[in-house]
């Protein structure tokens, strides 16, 4: 099955560079080219990709606005934002509007393509240790109780989601609590439904905004590794 992406950058040569590395893989495709994010919102209605990879700044549409227009539809193809290390905070309100994560300009292609192949299952692709970055610059300061909406979640529900706060997929998941892989999923949608929330990545936030992770904390390696 081909994954079908679009790839939205106000610099042309930057468009070109994904393309080619996105195209030279047998099973992903990119199907459309955006260079502000009105074209990406166009794109990601008419040709429904699977995936978005979202620049951030860019003309006519910044992409925190045009990921929020774009997964706010139904269906909705999954957004990857990509950023630089000088525009952490926008890429933390780009996980608030629900994007799926993000990657850096400079990663390694094989994290391009790791997070593209993996964006539309729903995993969030990002490094923990920037997600704790972004949470200890920019989350709120004083949110250290756990909120309401987590105390509707079970034990087990708040261990999965503490996994997923971690960048855990759901085999990884699987592995380090003992369960299967469908029931980690069923755990992921439950504690999506009982917060409201849409994506993993707002899951990640939230987790260490209310404290249930915190910014530092060591992160545990999973079972096996």
């Amino acid at each position: 099955m081909t994954t079908r992406v679009v790839v939205a950058d106000d610099e042309r040569l930057i468009r070109a560079g994904y393309r080619m590395i996105l195209d030279s893989e047998p099973d992903l495709e990119v199907v459309g080219e955006a260079a502000d994010g009105v074209e990406a919102v166009d794109l990601a209605r008419s040709l429904t990709p699977d995936v978005v990879l979202m620049d951030v700044r860019m003309p006519r549409l910044d992409g925190i606005s045009a990921t929020r227009a774009i997964v706010g539809r139904n269906p909705a193809p999954a957004v990857l934002v990509v950023t630089t290390f000088d525009l952490d905070e926008y890429v933390f309100e780009a996980l608030r509007a629900g994007a799926t994560g993000f990657l850096l300009k400079d990663a390694p292609e094989h994290q391009l393509l790791a997070a593209v192949r993996s964006a539309p299952e729903g995993v969030s692709l990002f490094s923990p240790a920037v997600t704790r970055r972004l949470v200890e610059t920019f989350a709120p300061r004083g949110v250290s109780q756990v909120s309401a909406g987590l105390r509707l979640l079970t034990a087990r529900e708040k261990q999965v989601l503490t996994q997923v706060a971690y960048g855990r997929s759901n085999a990884e998941i699987s592995r380090e609590l003992a369960i299967g892989e469908t029931t980690v999923k069923t755990h992921v949608s439950r504690v999506l439904a009982k917060l409201d929330l849409a994506s993993r990545s707002q899951a990640v936030v939230l987790a260490y905004e209310t404290g249930l992770v915190q910014p530092g904390q060591v992160t545990p390696s999973p079972a096996g590794s």
